[in-house]
């Protein structure tokens, strides 16, 4: 099952999966939404609220696994994978909300009394920061720093400006000798040698801060992206951002506009498209490893690696519990994704 396949990523999974031979129910709250993506495609559909627990269990009573492409995921994480629980289903989804993270794998003992795998993070959003995250931290056991960025050219959709909304409000997030605190926005920047060319990159929240430590155990891990005049906002921005964008009545009022402006990328941007990922991770003794890659536009990467997760989830043989992307399907998970160029670990 596919819900929330009305949202743009949503729609683009659905019409890739029948390109693969599969063919998904589709679902998600409103009737009429749901019926005009799912009728042309000729696939079944169901339409019911997360909020619903009774309707919401019936509709998942004979599915074996649920993509959860709704987002803001703040909101629809908890009650699906509560659901999933109950209906012995496995649990995948395109989050990159940190707290999100951190909730599903609260639920991991829960998850494997359940013989289910509930993994959040199987798109952009964590599959090439977390599998690149797993190869350095391979190649350097004892690393005790680990730093991730990525540059992306491209378009965003209303989900991902949403929850960046959302995320925004929250001011930064690092980890810090194994424990998430707040930093303020763009604490550190860096340059990065990034496939293309070294870049300056600034500090943002970034799901790999839960994920990343998850899977590499490191205890210090900071996330980067390319935002130029980011570092001049400082704290006092920071604490103001927080302040406004906290408020619900802000929060209403932008998710509104941008659910009226905001739509997805076209086909042909999205063709011109890319991204760029790098990992270092260090020890104390000074030596690092680093390693990078290029992949296509973010929603072609979204949409190949939760097909290729939910066939690998569905083929058996990972065990039950809560998972990151690596520790499903390993580190050389992103090697098998279409259009990616892994640039090999080096000292």
């Amino acid at each position: 099952m596919i819900y929330g396949a009305t949202g743009y990523t949503g729609r683009l999974i659905a019409e890739r999966a029948i390109d693969r031979g599969q063919r998904p129910v589709l679902a998600g709250r409103d009737t009429a939404k749901v019926a005009r993506v799912a009728t042309p495609l000729g696939l079944p559909y169901r339409v019911f609220d997360l909020r619903d627990e009774a309707a919401t269990a019936g509709a998942l009573a004979d599915v074996d696994l649920v993509a959860q492409c709704a987002g803001p995921f703040s909101a629809t994480s908890a009650p699906m994978v509560a659901a999933c629980l109950a209906a012995g289903a496995h649990y995948v989804d395109i989050t990159g909300e940190i707290d999100v993270f951190e909730s599903v794998f609260a639920r991991h003992e829960d998850a494997v009394r359940a013989g289910v795998v509930l993994l959040p993070g199987a798109g952009f959003d964590v599959v090439p920061t977390d599998c690149l995250a797993a190869l350095v931290a391979a190649a350097l056991p004892e690393a005790r720093n680990l730093d991730l960025a990525f540059q992306a050219v491209g378009g965003l959709s209303g989900g991902t400006v949403k929850s960046a909304l959302e995320g925004a409000a929250l001011g930064g997030r690092a980890r810090i000798e194994g424990s998430l605190r707040t930093v303020p926005l763009g604490w550190r920047r860096r340059e990065v040698p990034f496939p293309s060319g070294h870049r300056s990159v600034s500090s943002l929240p970034w799901g790999d801060v839960s994920t990343a430590y998850r899977s590499t155990g490191i205890p210090n891990i900071t996330t980067f992206t390319r935002v130029p005049g980011l570092h001049r906002f400082g704290p006092g921005a920071t604490v103001l951002g927080k302040v406004v964008l906290g408020r619900p009545m802000a929060q209403r009022l932008g998710k509104a506009v941008i659910g009226s402006v905001v739509g997805g990328p076209r086909a042909a941007k999205r063709a011109r498209s890319w991204v760029e990922v790098f990992a270092e991770a260090t020890d104390d003794a000074g030596r690092s490893v680093s390693a990078a890659l290029i992949g296509p536009d973010t929603y072609e990467f979204t949409v190949d690696a939760v097909l290729r997760t939910v066939g690998g989830l569905l083929a058996g043989g990972i065990r039950p519990g809560a998972h990151t992307p690596s520790t499903a399907l390993g580190a050389d998970f992103v090697r098998r994704l279409h259009g990616v160029r892994v640039i090999e670990p080096a000292r």
